[in-house]
């Protein structure tokens, strides 16, 4: 019998994708791909504009997958990209005024699901889920 300790990946895995693959198909409607929408969320959570690298990492994919989405949402207004001053092969990518009105739409399905997601757990079981997935973090972060 498989420990729970085994399964956990897995599950931790399978409960983010289904997520994101419900967030996904509620977004669709606005003309948002999955890499899309991430892409401009990521880049609205940055304190500092990122750089394409950056992005492409947290994003985890490569950098030529990315140079064609960003491509895609300068071509539709989203987002702008701007040659570093001191090294001009390096871009950083930055959120346009027309960005905005959508984030602020996606943001809003996505505390939709959210909210159908978690409503009804107890905030006393998702604080101790916080706690654990921190834990986690945390050592993996010092590996």
């Amino acid at each position: 019998m498989e420990k729970l300790v085994d399964s956990f990946p897995a599950a931790l895995h399978e409960t983010a994708l289904i997520w994101r693959n419900q967030l996904d198909k509620r977004l669709k409607p606005l003309g948002l791909s999955q890499a899309k929408w991430r892409a401009l969320l990521y880049l609205s959570l940055a304190k500092n504009p990122m750089t394409q690298t950056e992005l492409a990492y947290q994003m985890g994919i490569e950098g030529p997958t990315l140079a064609g989405l960003l491509d895609r949402l300068a071509q539709a207004g989203w987002i702008e990209r701007k040659e570093l001053p001191h090294d001009r092969r390096s871009k950083t990518v930055h959120l346009t005024d027309k960005s905005q009105e959508t984030l602020s739409q996606i943001y809003a399905v996505a505390k939709q699901l959210r909210d159908e997601l978690l409503g009804d757990i107890p905030e006393a079981e998702l604080k101790q889920s916080m706690i654990v997935f921190q834990k986690i973090k945390a050592k993996a972060e010092t590996l």
